[in-house]
Parts: C-alpha cells; structure tokens; sequence
C-alpha cells in the first residue's frame, strides 16, 4: 500500500450484490459509467438505502486483483431479462473483503456514483468530503449539476493523474466534438474558476456546448446496475 495507490469508491445497492463481493470475490462496473477503464489498486464499497443502518457510507473495500470485460447477462445469469442484460460491465476481481474502520460516512448526503481517490485519502477519511482533492471537490459538484440538466458529463480525477497526465476535469461529447473544462489551465480546455458562482459558471459551461452544436444526451441511472 502506497500513499498514491488509487482507489475507486462504488455504490453496492442491494444485498445480493455485496454477497457476491465478499463470497465470490467480484464486483461490477458498468464500462459507460468509466470508459477509460478501472485504474484501482483498491476498491471501496458504498453502501446504499438498502443496507439500514449501514447505509450511506463507506463500510468495506478489497484489493483489486484483476479486470476482464463481460456482459451483465453473463455476469448474473439469472437475471438475462434485465433491461441493461446486454450492456458491458468491467468484472472486477477482489481480494478478501475488509471492514472500513471507522466508516467514510456521508453526513451531507453528496450524490454518490464513482470517486477516484488516493489511498492517503481513503484510509484517513470519515466523511465523503475527505476523499476529495480541492480540484475534484469542484470539478464533481459541477458533474453533477450538468448531470442533473441531462448532460452526459464524464470527469476525470486527480487520483488518476498518475496514469492519464491529465488534471481534474470534466468532458461533455457534444455534436461538434468533445468539450473539456478544468480548474487547472491546460491548452485549449475551459479554465474553471472556483471563485465564481455556481450558477455562473454553470452559465458558461452551457454556452459553450452550445457554441459546440449542443451536448449528446444520454441517461445512465445508477439504480439497478
């Protein structure tokens, strides 16, 4: 274990699932969700409504010891009828499951899908907060508002500087290409900046998808993966 070691928080939202994670020793990604791949040493399990009073934080995580590429019908059979059964899904392999201690707790309820964090982070952290950088705390709250718009915004973190190069950011495929925005500068993406309102930055975001033929809307709800 390294301080710089990455670790990628996902949702577990059913019982069944977190059985499989801890007895089978895997758990699922759907590829659209990150399409440029799982780059984890680590990953941490959050757990939803599902679990009672365990829900809402982050309770175990495991080692990643391996990454294939399979079909969610393939992966749990006995659900073929799902509505996502031919969807591709990274299959994880975990080792042992090991109980976060204390807990990451999510105390201000922060829509939770996917984090990329360091293991310094993780392993220090007790709330959700904590596991971000100054850069991926921005960078994600804006995600999520272009999210809650119908955007299909895609981000990047700083835990995964180390194998992209790239800095926190945010992408949005648009008809006229990709349209790329960062709170650091870097060639010809958007510069963010943090100081301004939310709301005003929201504003120029949206006027340069638009400048780039407008955003490709697709919607990847996270329930039910």
């Amino acid at each position: 274990m390294y301080p710089e070691d990455c670790v990628l928080v996902g949702v577990i939202n059913r019982k069944r699932d977190l059985a499989i994670a801890r007895d089978e020793h895997w758990y699922r990604v759907p590829q659209a969700r990150l399409p440029r791949g799982v780059r984890a040493e680590y990953i941490g399990f959050f757990l939803s409504g599902a679990f009672g009073s365990r829900n809402g934080g982050v309770h175990y995580y495991a080692e990643s010891t391996g990454l294939e590429l399979a079909r969610r019908r393939d992966l749990l059979p006995g659900e073929a009828n799902h509505r996502r059964a031919d969807e591709v899904y990274y299959r994880v392999a975990l080792g042992d499951l090991i109980e976060k201690s204390p807990p990451v707790l999510n105390p201000t309820r922060r829509p939770i899908s996917f984090i990329y964090t360091t293991w310094d982070r993780f392993i220090h952290a007790r709330t959700v907060s904590d596991l971000y950088s100054e850069h991926d705390y921005f960078v994600d709250r804006i995600y999520h508002a272009l999210r809650d718009s119908g955007m299909n915004a895609e981000r990047s973190w700083d835990a995964e500087r180390r194998d992209t190069g790239y800095p926190a950011h945010l992408r949005v495929p648009c008809q006229d290409g990709v349209f790329t925005a960062s709170p650091e500068a870097n060639g010809s993406w958007m510069l963010l900046d943090s100081a301004q309102d939310d709301d005003a930055i929201l504003a120029a975001i949206k006027a340069e998808i638009a400048r780039h033929g407008g955003p490709v809307t697709i919607g990847i709800p996270l329930e039910g993966l």
